[in-house]
């Protein structure tokens, strides 16, 4: 007899859930990125709420191109990529598609690359507590931004299982 929590884990896990998994993705990476990730109360380089659309913004002002370009692309471009694929490969969807199969290697493969905004933020997180420059606040955005990242990730393994052959 199943128990409790894998029953749980496989009504998630249904295939019909996808279109509600990615609108859910969707919506909580967008309002992720504008939520304030942390709340700063003491720190002389940042504003008291610190969101990824700000903290990119910012980075564009002070002229700092290179990590402008190289987050916007890992926390703003891959993610949506990744979402907007994993649409269009669910619904073309066929058991056995190796063109689809093939796409979403790639989309998985993309996936990994857009890990690195979560790396790059546990590790700012870590340095500004352990160097005791600033009281950080964890704020709603980190939670819904990894909301997103779960959401996507059992998306793309649901889409996955459908597409193997039996």
């Amino acid at each position: 007899m199943p128990s409790a929590s894998s029953s749980a884990a496989d009504s998630v896990a249904n295939p019909r859930h996808v279109p509600w998994l990615l609108a859910g993705a969707a919506l909580c990476f967008l309002a992720g990125v504008f939520f304030p990730f942390f709340h700063v109360t003491k720190f002389w380089l940042f504003h008291d709420a610190i969101s990824v659309v700000g903290g990119i913004a910012t980075l564009f002002q002070e002229g700092e191109y290179f990590l402008f370009v190289v987050l916007t692309l890992f926390t703003l471009v891959f993610p949506v990529m990744k979402l907007g694929l994993l649409g269009a490969i669910w619904r073309r969807r066929r058991r056995g598609d190796e063109a689809l199969q093939r796409l979403h290697a790639r989309v998985e493969q993309l996936g990994k690359w857009s890990m690195l905004d979560v790396f790059v933020v546990a590790i700012l997180v870590v340095a500004m507590k352990s160097a005791g420059v600033a009281d950080l606040q964890i704020g709603v955005g980190l939670y819904l931004f990894t909301a997103s990242v779960v959401a996507t990730q059992l998306v793309s393994g649901l889409v996955a299982r459908t597409l193997r052959a039996d």
